[in-house]
């Protein structure tokens, strides 16, 4: 299963590029469900939603189409992922409410907080195992052995990105979750477009592993003038198309 997709939908200056020059922000979402399955919900990630609002993203959802949810920064960010059992409740209170449109659950740890896998560990046992989880790693320490076996042992998700340098392209689970943050993420992310010179290698990369019977997930958050929707768009075509040429 091949989702790919953008890091949220709704930007001012998606305006014209991507929706309507004209017309309400309430209808931005049908335009990019029209386009794409999935959305990263990175709003989760600044607080937690109300009820009322993850039932309204329930409820406007087309069939087929899931969220991924950023587990809220409080709990990453602040406690760092100390005792899960105190403020996990309230993430899945809010997530489950989703039903058939729940993706992946994305825990991002923040830079500068070395690694500490007895924590890592502490909290994916405490997790869910109905549900999808992928961690990503902000700090280079935390690019260790130890810490892959621990994502391997509990069916983690390490979540591929580019903002660390040389960031490996593995897999710790039978599903994957890659983010792209703009062609120069190091020093100006959130900009311009990778086009297929910077994805190409990473469409075949996502058909193999989809070959192989992993499912992926991939999300753009280089959102500056709808760069996202074109990579997104390019990325997705590329990789469904090479799944269609003999071998």
């Amino acid at each position: 299963m091949l989702r790919v997709g953008c890091s949220g939908w709704s930007y001012a200056d998606w305006r014209g590029p991507v929706y309507p020059a004209k017309g309400p922000t309430t209808t931005w979402f049908a335009h990019y469900a029209a386009r794409f399955d999935t959305v990263e919900l990175n709003n989760t990630f600044y607080r937690l939603p109300p009820v009322s609002t993850v039932d309204r993203w329930s409820l406007q959802a087309p069939p087929g189409f899931v969220y991924a949810v950023k587990v809220g920064q409080f709990v990453t960010h602040r406690v760092k992922l100390k005792d899960p059992e105190r403020w996990l409740a309230n993430h899945l209170d809010r997530v489950r409410r989703l039903g058939e449109h729940l993706g992946p659950n994305l825990v991002q740890l923040p830079p500068r907080w070395h690694r500490d896998v007895a924590r890592l560990d502490e909290f994916l046992a405490a997790a869910p195992s109905d549900l999808r989880w992928a961690v990503e790693l902000r700090d280079p320490t935390w690019l260790h052995d130890d810490v892959l076996s621990t994502l391997e042992r509990h069916r983690a998700a390490l979540c591929i990105h580019d903002l660390l340098a040389d960031h490996p392209w593995v897999r710790t689970a039978d599903w994957t979750y890659v983010r792209f943050h703009g062609p120069h993420a190091l020093d100006d992310r959130y900009r311009g477009r990778y086009t297929g010179t910077r994805l190409w290698r990473v469409a075949e990369r996502l058909a193999t592993w989809l070959d192989e019977g992993a499912d992926v997930y991939a999300y753009f958050n280089n959102d500056t003038n709808g760069d996202a929707v074109l990579d997104a768009t390019w990325l997705r075509d590329r990789v469904l198309a090479l799944r269609q040429q003999p071998v």
